[in-house]
């Protein structure tokens, strides 16, 4: 693998300022952030005044404790364009991903904000060994999913030849490899192993590929998983993490030259871990709920946004930032699917729509290869002959890819097979084996 490491010039002045530098630019875009979010936007402006707290009481970094969590049920609740701050008029693009209601949380950009985006996408190429004028395969999805148009636009901001891929199609994801020679690879990890199965199939070596750089984000990996794709790929495999209820793609990003952890771009985006239970702020080096709240957005602030992602905070090594460890686990209940986020409960609201079918389920999630698949295990009704539960596993298969937007297998047993508890049901049940 080459050696990829920053030259003299590469980075930008805030990666390397000092940490009293940092603090102060954080603490003066925090105090606008708060304040553009109370001034514009009712839900925000209700929030702080029902705990009890204006945007005048945040004097220090340490205040922002102060303030309300904001989770994704309050922007569903301010669905589509409720939690936006700025006229609609003003807003250049919106993204949204699908939720547990059937509604999808919306975000929007005005154009600052789309520079922004693309500013610290490119950070992260850069940071993850990309420079100006090499060759980028994007294959992630292009579309209302935010990976595919901020890998986009972060890439040529940068300076590279980006080609549009988007997803699937692997054979010709091999051949456009084969054929345009890029130096890049943005992708889901577990999509990246499929198309080096497809290599292989096809009889060529993925060590004598062009690729020096994966950049793999949208889902969780190991850091087993990076030992593979580097030593069948002979290619430098880092991650990057965003969601799009903060910006997207972008708001963290390893190192090329470490390896070590994500550094968080704090210029733009405040870092807090806190315990999930209590809400409390727990110190850099414990493990928590990661929030986030935006600094510098103009179309839509977040103010503590609960990612319920969990992780934990350190110093910075290659950077002046804080790391974060690679997302452990979730507090909630969500699949990850081939980068498509998906919950028991949409399954569950398509499930109740046929009428054949109970309401007793599982999600069972297992690996085929190198990707993750899910089959929904469903009961037909009493009365439902099994002809007419067939029928409406197909449909509810249909549904799926149609509402969620991933393909899912349907296995439709008799009455009594689903397995039943005292309590909770166990919606999810995973047998995929521990990497």
């Amino acid at each position: 693998m080459l050696d990829l490491s920053p030259r003299p010039g590469d980075l930008e002045p805030i990666e390397t300022a000092s940490l009293d530098e940092l603090r102060s630019l954080q603490l003066d875009r925090l105090q606008w952030s708060v304040r553009h979010a109370y001034d514009h936007v009712p839900h925000y402006r209700q929030a702080l005044d029902a705990a009890g707290v204006h945007p005048d009481d945040v004097k220090d970094l340490a205040d922002l404790a102060k303030l309300p969590f904001t989770t994704k049920a309050d922007l569903r609740e301010n669905y589509p364009f409720g939690m936006f701050a700025v006229p609609r008029e003003q807003v250049s693009r919106v993204h949204a991903s699908s939720g547990t209601t059937g509604k999808p949380t919306v975000v929007g950009y005005t154009r600052a904000d789309l520079d922004t985006w693309a500013t610290v996408v490119a950070r992260s190429i850069r940071a993850a060994g990309g420079r100006a004028g090499h060759v980028l395969h994007n294959a992630y999805g292009y579309g209302l999913f935010t990976g595919g148009l901020g890998a986009h636009y972060g890439a040529e901001k940068l300076g590279c030849t980006v080609v549009p891929v988007s997803g699937g199609m692997t054979e010709r994801q091999v051949q456009l490899i084969g054929d345009f020679r890029p130096d890049i690879i943005m992708v889901t990890p577990s999509y990246m192993l499929s198309v080096v199965d497809e290599m292989e199939r096809q009889g060529i070596d993925p060590r004598s590929t062009s690729l020096e750089v994966g950049i793999f984000g949208a889902e969780p990996w190991t850091n087993d998983m990076r030992r593979e794709m580097e030593e069948r790929l002979d290619m430098h495999a880092v991650d990057i993490y965003g969601l799009s209820e903060v910006i997207g793609p972008g708001v963290a990003s390893e190192c090329v030259e470490t390896k070590d952890g994500l550094h968080v771009w704090e210029d733009h985006f405040y870092p807090e871990v806190v315990d999930p239970v209590t809400g409390e702020v727990l110190p850099d080096g414990e493990e928590g709920e990661l929030v986030l709240t935006s600094l510098t957005k103009e179309a839509m602030p977040v103010l503590r946004y609960r990612t319920r992602d969990l992780t934990r905070l350190q110093p910075g090594t290659a950077r002046t930032m804080r790391r974060m460890e690679k997302v452990t686990g979730r507090t909630d209940d969500m699949i990850i699917l081939r980068g498509v986020n998906l919950f028991p409960t949409q399954v569950e609201e398509l499930v109740l729509t046929l009428p054949p079918l109970s309401p007793h389920f599982q999600c069972i999630l297992e690996r085929e290869g190198h990707l993750d698949s899910l089959t929904v295990l469903v009961e037909r009704r009493e009365h439902a002959a099994a002809d007419a539960g067939d029928a409406a596993g197909a449909e509810l298969r249909r549904l799926v890819k149609a509402s969620i937007g991933v393909s899912v297998g349907v296995d439709v047993v008799a009455p009594g097979t689903v397995e039943r508890s005292v309590g909770k049901m166990r919606r999810i049940v995973d047998r995929r084996p521990v990497r």
